[in-house]
């Protein structure tokens, strides 16, 4: 997934603001979900919501006005009520990288009991992205 970094994504010094990370990753998890044809709103209707219980943020490199990141997703680990993605953010260009990172996510039914993943959500976990035609 790309992002372009704009100038509201920045503290004072021009570098991006720390905690927008966080948010680069939320938009990744959701990405890589919708390329497997799991809609995140889908799963709210359905009684599953997954609620961040850890996240862990390492910074490399800053990244600043102008930069245009890639951020690479991958599920780095699963139980039976919870699934880690962990997080390479790049800058497109250079391939540097500037921020890796994780986020644990448990599986609720909305009303913050636990519950377990389904076998199709455990299988479209571990599936490749869909073909777009």
């Amino acid at each position: 997934m790309e992002i372009r970094i704009y100038y509201e994504d920045t503290d004072c010094g021009g570098v991006v603001y720390y905690a927008n990370y966080l948010k680069y990753f939320e938009r990744a998890r959701t990405q890589y979900l919708e390329e497997r044809g799991v809609s995140v709103e889908g799963l709210m209707a359905e009684g599953m919501v997954f609620v961040v219980v850890h996240a862990e943020v390492d910074y490399r490199s800053p990244a600043r006005y102008g930069d245009r990141l890639i951020v690479e997703t991958v599920v780095s680990g699963r139980t039976a009520a919870s699934v880690t993605f962990s997080h390479v953010i790049r800058e497109r260009e250079s391939r540097r990288v500037v921020v890796e990172g994780s986020a644990k996510l448990t599986v609720t039914n909305g009303n913050g009991k636990v519950k377990r993943l389904d076998k199709a959500m455990v299988a479209m976990l571990g599936a490749s992205p869909a073909k777009r035609h």
